[in-house]
């Protein structure tokens, strides 16, 4: 299996103001694009070929990656537009970039390094026409799943079979090419329906749960905070927190992990506690910030506590 779907066009509503500048993938982790990261995931399993879908600020995508590719894999963009086509559709709208390949699903706003190599196992050993990585635990346990078949059975109880679900989904999965026979191309709709339509024609939706690694859903501010701290916690961090480029005064007080990107400035008095400033982001001479996300071109003053600007 060498190519992947990574999906880039959700807004990232969660997320705002911070998505009012960049597509949630894109949004820095230790100064590089969240996506960068799911990049270098795949490509420990031999993914040499992706492909993203954009909507929101496509532009944005073009900047990060102007020469369309990443470490020497080529990068497929596709927009869409007007209307944004939500997974299934998105699935459906870059076949002819898949070539008729089995290819991998992955959720461009998750940050982890849980291994995958069970995936492929299980999807290439059980002939599934799909394959999920799920989990036992996390924050939405809505997977239910037969562990001796090895197939989902359910999702949050659609079915009617008394099951809530037990097993989280991680936004990653395997597909057999045979997987745009169950969707419609040009269609706006949700991965979710085509899998328990899956379930009720007895088509392998199956399964793998990995609990190793780490998984993290960057949809939240306090979970793009946390996923910093558990990154530097843990020696996991690609890149030093402050920038080579940055701009601190010696003059600034810095309080537990402060990441603060290219070009970024701290005037003198300044005191920060865990913040993240994006890169040219600016906090003013004796701005009190704590817990603050503070955007590029963005100018920070006062005295703020878990503020996004």
């Amino acid at each position: 299996m060498q190519k992947a779907f990574v999906l880039g066009a959700g807004l990232g509503e969660r997320l705002r103001p911070l998505t009012a500048q960049l597509p949630k993938p894109l949004i820095p982790v230790f100064h590089r694009p969240l996506i960068t990261y799911s990049f270098d995931h795949l490509m420990q399993v031999g993914i040499k070929d992706f492909v993203v879908n954009t909507h929101h600020i496509p532009e944005a995508y073009a900047q990060a990656f102007p020469a369309g590719s990443y470490r020497g894999a080529a990068i497929s963009f596709r927009n869409e537009s007007p209307v944004r086509l939500e997974t299934a559709g998105g699935i459906a709208n870059v076949r002819d970039l898949l070539n008729e390949e089995p290819f991998i699903v992955y959720n461009g706003d998750i940050l982890t390094d849980l291994p995958l190599d069970s995936l492929l196992k299980e999807h290439r050993e059980k002939e599934n026409l799909v394959t999920l990585v799920l989990r036992s635990f996390g924050p939405a346990l809505h997977i239910s799943y037969d562990v001796e078949t090895g197939l989902v059975t359910d999702i949050r109880n659609k079915l009617g079979t008394g099951r809530e679900g037990e097993y989280l989904f991680t936004g990653i999965y395997a597909c057999q090419p045979e997987i745009h026979r169950w969707l419609t191309p040009g269609k706006v709709e949700s991965v979710i329906p085509i899998f328990l339509r899956m379930i009720q024609e007895g088509a392998r939706l199956g399964a793998v749960v990995v609990d190793d690694g780490q998984w993290w859903d960057l949809g939240s501010r306090a979970a793009y905070l946390a996923a910093h701290q558990a990154l530097h916690e843990q020696g996991k961090a690609t890149a030093s927190a402050i920038h080579a480029s940055a701009q601190v005064s010696p003059q600034a007080e810095l309080r537990g992990l402060n990441v603060i990107g290219e070009g970024a400035v701290v005037e003198a008095g300044a005191a920060l506690e865990d913040c993240i400033l994006w890169p040219g982001a600016t906090v003013a001479a004796d701005a009190v910030l704590r817990q603050c996300i503070i955007r590029s071109g963005i100018r920070a003053e006062g005295v703020q506590m878990s503020t996004d600007m």
